[in-house]
């Protein structure tokens, strides 16, 4: 028995130290192709605003955390493939179950070693990971502050700006060219500027806008006949900066990626308590029209109820018609009301949707490491190859697909056609299925893909025996 135990240990050892190497080699492969990518389309926030290295590189680093993220589950994959097709390869899988251990056993250590990445991992998304998505936003704003007009993009508009629109035809290094801008808001005058040339500077709290050969056009929105069109030949718009970052300062405001597991169960809780109150606030409104106090699930629903009460007042002859003529007054403010108040359900109701897809992306990912480790690890079975590029090409077209599945769930279920659980958790339903399948027939010893290489070898010796039978 000691002997075994002894064997184990060493059998154990011997399979995460194989896991472990190609583990470590192909996070660092899938992150580096990742934040390559993240850098390029990131690199014109940097250019031109004369920022220090250290604030580069602390940008760089905060938003390695969702990188990893996304690069540790595919990282296992491509361990198992390799690992396990190395193993495969030279003839140790065979070596083994001769010997008596059952592929159970020989997989053990590499799903113990998935379910540890899994709790790294949850504990990482939990906690460490929003704190470094809000970081790189704060910094990101920062950044944005030193040179806005870097932001403005020909032929699109920029709704940053707090009173106005803008849009531009074309730039020339710090030159604007064609500027149209539209005022927004409620205002009493509708007030356009077009100018042919301008250009943005800031300074400590604003920032400057100086239009150069242009015109104003004013029109007064309470009386049309009134317009002015005033010609200039350089106009100066002064925007405050405290305004046009107020969104990004706001250290209180989260997205649902910022916030940790507690944050999102007081956001969760913090919205149903608000949704108590507009289900008060509907019964309410039912009882002062002399309705039982019920929520219908729906505004149609709740419609349907008042035209029912109506029919049912209108027809009792003993209401005179300035009872009628008053409850369909009272109706009316009350039909008001609750097209205000289901409008606010179905945004709370979207809103809860949103942080509880979060909570279950927290989980999901990460307990699919797990289920990577045993498909990675039949696979790498079946295809007796135990090289990185057959691994990468592999693990990609999987993780892939598993990705696609996973955007097309959270979708859903932040639009409300499925509910946060099924639309989160489907995609490791179906990698479950695919897991376990593979994980049969490889303990049985029939790789399920096995026919097509015997198929592929009957038609090569065909094809090499044509020539002889001419």
């Amino acid at each position: 028995g000691t002997i075994v135990i002894f064997h184990m240990r060493l059998l154990t050892r011997y399979i995460l130290k194989q896991l472990f190497m190609p583990f470590i080699f192909s996070l660092l492969i899938i992150v580096f192709v990742l934040f390559t990518q993240f850098l390029l389309r990131a690199i014109d926030r940097f250019i031109g605003k004369g920022l220090d290295l250290g604030t580069i590189f602390e940008y760089l680093f905060l938003n390695l955390g969702w990188i990893s993220a996304l690069a540790v589950p595919m990282a296992v994959l491509v361990a198992a493939l390799m690992a396990f097709g190395q193993f495969s390869e030279d003839n140790e899988i065979t070596a083994m179950r001769s010997s008596g251990i059952s592929f159970t056993t020989i997989v053990l250590p590499a799903v113990t070693m998935g379910l540890l990445i899994s709790i790294t991992l949850i504990l990482f998304n939990a906690f460490v990971m929003p704190e470094m998505n809000f970081k790189a936003r704060m910094l990101s704003g920062d950044i944005y502050r030193k040179r806005p007009d870097l932001n403005i993009e020909p032929g699109y508009f920029m709704d940053d700006l707090p009173d106005y629109s803008m849009i531009i035809r074309d730039k020339e290094d710090e030159t604007l060219k064609d500027v149209r801008i539209f005022s927004k808001g409620i205002n009493k005058s509708q007030t356009s500027i077009h100018s042919k040339t301008g250009e943005l500077s800031t300074i400590d709290d604003a920032i400057i806008l100086d239009l150069y050969d242009g015109e104003i056009h004013e029109l007064d929105l309470n009386d049309y006949g009134n317009y002015r069109r005033i010609e200039f030949v350089k106009h100066k718009i002064t925007i405050p900066a405290d305004d046009l970052f107020l969104n990004r300062r706001d250290t209180t405001s989260r997205s649902d990626r910022e916030m940790t597991i507690p944050m999102i169960l007081d956001k969760r809780t913090n919205i149903n308590d608000r949704i108590n109150i507009v289900n008060g606030r509907i019964g309410r409104a039912f009882l002062r029209i002399d309705m039982d106090s019920l929520v219908p699930p729906s505004l149609e629903a709740s419609q349907l109820l008042i035209d029912e009460e109506i029919i049912r007042f209108s027809s009792d002859s003993s209401n005179t018609a300035d009872d009628i003529y008053r409850k369909e007054k009272d109706v009316d403010i009350v039909r008001r009301q609750l097209r205000n108040e289901y409008n606010l359900l179905r945004s709370y109701s979207k809103s809860s949707n949103k942080y509880n897809v979060e909570l279950h992306k927290k989980f999901s990912l990460p307990v699919a490491s797990i289920l990577f480790i045993m498909t990675g690890a039949s696979l790498g079975v079946l295809f007796r190859k135990g090289g990185f590029t057959i691994a990468t090409g592999l693990s990609f077209g999987f993780f892939l697909i598993y990705y696609i599945l996973m955007i097309a769930g959270e979708d859903l279920a932040d639009r409300g056609i499925l509910s946060p659980m099924v639309g989160v958790w489907s995609p490791n339903l179906i990698l479950f299925i695919i897991a376990a399948y593979l994980m049969l027939h490889t303990l049985r010893e029939q790789p399920p893909l096995r026919f097509e290489f015997n198929l592929f070898k009957r038609f090569k010796k065909k094809k090499d025996e044509s020539p002889k039978s001419n």
